[in-house]
């Protein structure tokens, strides 16, 4: 059995979309970043590459390159999923965090879920996400971006 965390930010911004955990949000500002800067998947990745000591997703979808652009970080994902198995580890749980002070993310935690655990070929109850905001303290009470937290257990393929 492995552990791995994770931690990722970014800035709300105009003239992007909200995407978070594959889902569209519906909201004025979204998160700027190379891929479609989707915090919690960003979070999710680098502690499912952590737990398999693989580095982080700046090692393997760097912001330099071009094919990176604009990318669905549910493909980023499903890449990852590829690199645990190579490496010979399956996906025990996930549980994450979404740090926003606005906007709500309860009503689209289940689909996010669904897309995460989808994308991994595990079961829904392997995946819990919570969602809290800072009380308007800091750059996320502020409204100035948003942060994501995991943790996540792998296990040897047998």
């Amino acid at each position: 059995m492995r552990i791995g965390m994770g931690y990722d930010v970014h800035r709300l911004v105009k003239d992007r979309k909200l995407i978070i955990g594959g889902v569209e949000i519906p909201y004025a500002l979204g998160l700027l970043g190379h891929s479609d800067a989707d915090v919690l998947l960003h979070a999710i990745m680098d502690s499912l590459l952590g737990a398999a000591s693989l580095g982080d997703i700046g090692k393997h979808f760097p912001d330099t390159d071009a094919k990176y652009k604009g990318i669905s970080s549910l493909s980023l994902l499903a890449h990852v999923k590829a690199l645990l198995n190579e490496s010979g580890y399956d996906v025990v749980n996930i549980d994450a965090t979404i740090i926003a002070q606005r906007p709500k993310m309860a009503p689209h935690i289940p689909d996010m879920i669904k897309n995460i655990a989808a994308t991994l070929k595990i079961d829904e109850a392997q995946v819990n996400i919570k969602a809290t905001t800072e009380e308007g303290l800091g750059f996320t009470g502020r409204e100035e971006g948003i942060a994501s937290q995991s943790i996540c257990l792998l296990t040897a393929i047998v």
